[in-house]
């Protein structure tokens, strides 16, 4: 188990799944209950009622690491709302759990962005419905000790640095983005996914975005980094890189970052504004989304000055159509569950609940699932 990720377990797990036993047993004896995340009474109600009947066998997802903390308090969460039901997760990176969904191994998956042009072959023709359930900040986050106070960094020096352009921390365009630190001569040793990530695609995105033509290593779930790039799986992987390692910095996911212990850099906003990472920020920027018609968007770069610009949305995946009613009815409850009474779970979690419009259209979609 990496290193965040135990350390998340010691930290964060036994409170947020304590909490969650306690939020899914209140929710569990009222179906009218409005998830304080998300403000949609009509979405609470649709949800419950599509796992108020007692349900039984297993269900298995796979993908995002990014989401792995709500998965599992979820999941333990669930337990009290369907007792007959099991549902498994393993977080192996978001391409991970799409190749295992295309490939039936699953019956959900996680992915931090929606499926690229390249894999929908994999799919056969199959329809994919996306069921948004997390808005997650990305952290750009480094080990510099000695510090006067935490970073500040724009776009295009973020860029810079990712592309082995920028490789001390007394570079002058460091020192321009925090005026009056005192910063080291200390090498810098970039730390990356090595797996294919959703949180690879949103970092990439927010890079291309925000500097154009400054970046030129694309968006995609895997890049090419340079060569001197410290590789580890997951975020929890690239967490313990960054901790391990003076002078390194990497971007790790706002939940794993804080279980972790590390520090991150307040990153300058669409608005001009230096915000650092946080729940409100992500909320933020959510709120100044548009929704395609299969319910993908990006909250990459969003405008306003509270937006944190490096906010994630993650999503569950699933088949239209389903082999056999048990497995829609125990879709339908399970993501009903994701997207509405879980929703409650996820400040305390670090990750950002739904704005209630997009909460709703996610659960009217749910009578999607079918045969």
């Amino acid at each position: 188990m990496p290193l965040g990720r135990r350390q998340r377990v010691a930290t964060v797990g036994a409170a947020a799944v304590a909490t969650a036993l306690s939020l899914a047993a209140c929710s569990s004896s009222s179906s009218s209950s409005t998830p304080a995340s998300s403000g949609s009474s009509s979405a609470t109600s649709s949800a419950s009622s599509s796992s108020s009947a007692a349900l039984s066998g297993t269900l298995n997802g796979s993908g995002s690491t990014l989401q792995q903390t709500y998965q599992e308090a979820a999941i333990s969460a669930f337990k009290t709302v369907q007792s007959g039901m099991t549902v498994n997760y393993g977080a192996g990176g978001s391409g991970k759990g799409r190749t295992d969904l295309a490939s039936g191994v699953v019956n959900y998956a996680a992915s931090d962005s929606p499926i690229p042009a390249s894999e929908l072959s994999t799919f056969n023709g199959k329809t994919v419905l996306y069921f948004p359930d997390v808005i997650a900040p990305v952290t750009v986050s480094y080990n510099l000790s000695g510090l006067s106070k935490p970073l500040q960094l724009s776009a295009p020096v973020i860029a810079s640095i990712f592309q082995a352009k920028i490789t001390t921390w007394n570079n002058s365009a460091i020192a321009a983005d925090n005026p009056g630190v005192s910063l080291p001569s200390t090498p810098i040793t970039i730390a990356v996914r090595s797996d294919s990530s959703g949180t690879t695609q949103n970092f990439t995105q927010f890079l291309v975005d925000a500097t154009g033509d400054g970046w030129t290593l694309g968006t995609s779930s895997t890049i090419k980094w340079p060569s001197t790039a410290r590789a580890g799986s997951g975020n929890g992987g690239v967490a313990s890189i960054i901790k391990s390692t003076a002078g390194a910095v990497g971007y790790v996911d706002y939940s794993d970052a804080k279980a972790s212990g590390l520090t991150f850099a307040s990153i300058k906003n669409e608005a001009g504004d230096y915000v650092a990472p946080s729940v409100a920020g992500a909320s933020a920027a959510a709120s100044q989304v548009t929704v395609k018609p299969n319910l993908t968007f990006s909250a990459i770069w969003a405008p306003g000055a509270s937006s944190y610009p490096i906010s994630a949305q993650s999503y569950v995946l699933v088949y239209e159509t389903q082999p056999n009613a048990n497995d829609e009815a125990m879709l339908k409850a399970w993501v009903g569950y994701l997207i509405g009474d879980g929703q409650k779970l996820l400040t305390g979690l670090g990750f950002a609940p739904l704005p209630s419009s997009i909460d709703s259209m996610a659960t009217a979609q749910l009578s999607k699932i079918g045969m």
